[in-house]
């Protein structure tokens, strides 16, 4: 199954929580906190979102920075994804 995002919105696979810090400890799941790194897996075609017209600044395979807390959560395939606005990336990594 593919995932087409619609209007300003894109399609994130989130990297995997640490599991254990630096210095060795293992976490539990509760004390892992939430990635905020993730890999750009599909990207809509922008256009008028509002009223304004949304040019998309991201493209497929791009590293990027998201909210926290952004986006809705879906499972497809067995896979995780996360879909976010546009907006919701803060930062893209290079």
């Amino acid at each position: 199954m593919t995932i087409k995002p619609l209007l300003d919105r894109v399609v994130l696979k989130v990297e995997e929580a640490e599991e254990k810090t630096k210095s060795g400890i293992i976490l539990s799941s509760a004390a892992q906190e939430k990635p905020q790194f993730a890999t750009v897996v599909a990207v809509g075609s922008g256009g008028v979102v509002d009223g304004k017209e949304v040019e998309m600044y991201v493209k497929e395979g791009d590293k990027v920075i998201a909210s926290k807390y952004a986006g809705t959560q879906v499972k497809i395939d067995g896979e995780e994804y996360t879909i976010v606005g546009q907006s919701d990336i803060l930062a893209t990594l290079e």
